[in-house]
């Protein structure tokens, strides 16, 4: 199987299981459902079919939903988009010693200014712009920190100071220095290496939508496992059903169903994702500035509309907390979030002003059923 961009183990194909989510590590999850898209195909015109499509992509199973008169046009659309998807891995993953980003990382500490593609530009230059609000939070040099972390996980051991101190050396966005009129980019220390982890797969889901709507198919939804985008809604609806999954912790809030239509919806959390070593819980989220993975119970939901940005904005807010990230949210246009973490037993939810202006349903009942 080829190389990939990564992030969480296999999830179940069905539309009411929940969907795969990472940032930073190659195994991180997240709590998003997709629920109601028999609902919404029995609502359908006779000219408007329901077509699922699914692929593993960027190492994750990605779900194609759209509309479209016959399976033809469909298959076609789909195909394309599917493609699309295949490039963007091929420039973005660091999985593969091929890709433009793992060749860029090569060059860290060498004085090399690369030309960079439009790809690679678009989504570093987002990593760097959130990094700067976040003061580091999103960090996408942090590949040392995820591979180190990825060895002690399957070892089930911490890693030692020494070896954290090493790694953290070589991480730091302000290492990352991009040129906007040349579009180039330089990584200024030895040993870096990129990894757009957190915010590839909100961009592949944003990029999947357009290539449909250049098809003629603009009624459609991409799931890049738990990093969705929804285009229009399916025929009679106001939205597409997403289902944010509840904490999963005791007095945590039940699942709540959104109807999305031209938004990005991701989320960070810790439900699936995590080590226990010496009896502390270590979520897959690492904090750049500790090198250490959250220890906290936590989900943090954003609904923007590119899924880019939603993607890109979970994880940070994970770490800083929402005292610090809801107004930073709150700044970014149509953007919305909401924060649910348990904290000395006690069970604390954290909404964006706009939060309870985005479009619910109730949820049916057969919603875990296949």
């Amino acid at each position: 199987m080829k190389n990939t961009l990564r992030k969480k183990a296999a999830v179940s194909p069905t539309p009411s299981l929940p969907f795969a989510k990472s940032n930073y590590s190659a195994g991180l999850f997240g709590s998003l459902l997709l629920l109601g898209a028999a609902l919404c195909a029995q609502r359908a015109s006779a000219e408007d079919q329901r077509f699922v499509y699914e692929r593993a992509e960027m190492g994750v199973p990605f779900r194609i939903t759209l509309y479209a008169p016959d399976e033809k046009t469909a298959k076609a659309a789909a195909d394309a988009a599917f493609e699309r998807v295949e490039v963007l891995n091929s420039i973005l993953s660091d999985y593969d010693s091929d890709t433009e980003i793992s060749r860029l990382s090569r060059t860290s500490g060498q004085g090399k200014v690369v030309p960079i593609s439009n790809v690679l530009w678009t989504v570093l230059a987002k990593s760097q712009e959130i990094a700067e609000k976040t003061d580091g939070a999103f960090d996408v040099t942090i590949g040392p920190l995820v591979n180190l972390w990825r060895r002690m996980r399957h070892r089930k051991e911490l890693p030692t100071p020494e070896l954290i101190a090493e790694m953290r050396a070589r991480v730091g966005y302000q290492n990352l220095r991009l040129d906007p009129k040349a579009r180039t980019a330089e990584l200024l220390k030895p040993d870096m290496r990129l990894d757009v982890g957190g915010i590839a797969k909100g961009y592949a889901s944003d990029e999947a939508i357009a290539t449909l709507a250049k098809h003629g198919i603009t009624r459609a939804l991409a799931a890049a496992s738990g990093d969705i985008v929804a285009g229009d809604p399916p025929p009679g609806e106001k939205g597409w059903r997403v289902e944010v999954e509840s904490l999963g912790v005791p007095g945590a809030p039940p699942a709540q169903v959104l109807l999305l239509a031209h938004q990005g919806i991701s989320t960070s959390g810790d439900a699936y994702q995590f080590v226990e070593i010496n009896g502390t819980r270590y979520s897959h989220i690492i904090n750049p500035k500790t090198g250490i993975g959250l220890t906290g119970r936590s989900m943090v939901t954003v609904v923007a509309p590119e899924g880019l940005v939603a993607d890109g904005w979970d994880t940070p807010i994970d770490i800083i907390g929402p005292e610090r990230g809801i107004p930073l949210l709150e700044a970014i246009p149509g953007a919305a979030m909401r924060m649910v973490r348990e904290r000395d037993g006690k069970v604390e939810i954290f909404e964006s002003s706009r939060w309870k202006d985005l479009e619910t349903t109730p949820r049916p009942p057969e919603a875990k059923a296949n």
